[in-house]
């Protein structure tokens, strides 16, 4: 399925930027990407990124231990679920108690 492969691209980058060392890559640099890729994901068509964020939890078993909870929170991490609920005031409200609960 081409949205399990868009999600294993996605993950590895985020992975890279998250996991690879300072001395190897500027923070600067990886926040910057960081927030490219954040806005890039959140201006896919609303039915493929639904798709693409239920696909996360279904290829992070493809990764271990640190890896396979950042993949799992990819979602979350760059505020996915509230940019598929974008005009749902209700939704969005749930979104912000889950965020506040788990911060």
């Amino acid at each position: 399925m081409i949205v399990e492969q868009i999600a294993r691209i996605v993950a590895d980058f985020f992975l890279f930027l998250n996991m690879t060392e300072e001395e190897l890559l500027d923070l600067d640099v990886s926040v910057l990407m960081m927030e490219d890729m954040a806005a890039r994901l959140q201006d896919l068509d609303k039915a493929f990124l639904r798709e693409l964020v239920d696909a996360f939890p279904v290829i992070a078993s493809e990764y271990s231990g640190e890896a396979h909870k950042l993949v799992l929170d990819i979602p979350y991490s760059f505020y996915l679920e509230e940019t598929l609920a974008a005009g749902d005031p209700v939704r969005l409200a749930e979104l912000e108690a889950l965020r506040d609960a788990r911060d």
